[in-house]
């Protein structure tokens, strides 16, 4: 049976002097969800957003929000994420010491809970958390900034996790961030991926943002 392909778009290639009507012609072009990227400064080397951009944003969308946290300590912080709006939490596993515990917490505010791997990081570490997760994000570049080059590697990681899911946690989303267009976009669909995050190729499509949602169904019609 062929899995539904959810379209993920990331803010962080938005352009933010006028992000509320970008995240509402995402909506209107047939988004599944936004995509919001918190960065520390310290985790990875860039710093973005907080919680009241995740409280502006659900003020412009009905859409469900995931916000991903390329943060350290990101126990501190999700409570507040989950008031401002969000409907899913994700954290890295290189950033928690007490995962199984920061799991509970995040399912605990209410909304969805998911574990982010970097490229480096084996995905057989998923196998003991896995069984509590609503989704797993597989990086596909380094965290830390849009627009960098997909790492084609990851295609055998995500088919990996795919199984993993498939034994484990049947329910739970395999999505992918970074480097995703419709180029890449098919293979890691092929591979297991049923989110697609996506960031330049949406809110930097030439011909806009209902034109990239639609070139991203078209090339993932069918598979997966």
């Amino acid at each position: 049976m062929t899995r539904r392909i959810c379209i993920a778009p990331s803010i962080l290639s938005a352009d933010f002097a006028r992000l509320g009507e970008q995240v509402q012609e995402a909506e209107k072009a047939g988004a599944d969800f936004i995509h919001i990227d918190v960065m520390d400064g310290h985790f990875v080397p860039n710093i973005t957003v907080g919680p009241l951009v995740v409280n502006a944003v659900r003020g412009v969308t009905d859409l469900p929000i995931f916000v991903h946290l390329m943060i350290e300590e990101p126990d501190r912080y999700l409570e507040a994420f989950a008031q401002a709006g969000a409907s899913g939490l994700c954290v890295h596993w290189e950033t928690c010491t007490h995962l199984h515990r920061t799991i509970q917490y995040i399912s605990s505010l209410g909304v969805m809970a998911g574990v982010a791997l970097n490229p480096a990081t084996p995905a057989d570490l998923l196998r003991e958390i896995l069984s509590y997760l609503d989704l797993v994000l597989v990086m596909t570049v380094n965290p830390g900034f849009g627009g960098q080059e997909f790492i084609a590697s990851m295609l055998g990681k995500i088919e990996l996790v795919r199984q993993m899911i498939t034994e484990l946690q049947p329910a739970c989303m395999l999505e992918v961030d970074g480097g995703i267009n419709t180029e890449t976009a098919p293979e890691v669909v092929t591979a297991g991926a049923n989110v697609l995050v996506v960031g330049h190729a949406v809110f930097g499509h030439e011909e806009g943002v209902e034109a990239a949602i639609r070139s991203l169904r078209e090339c993932t019609s069918g598979l997966g």
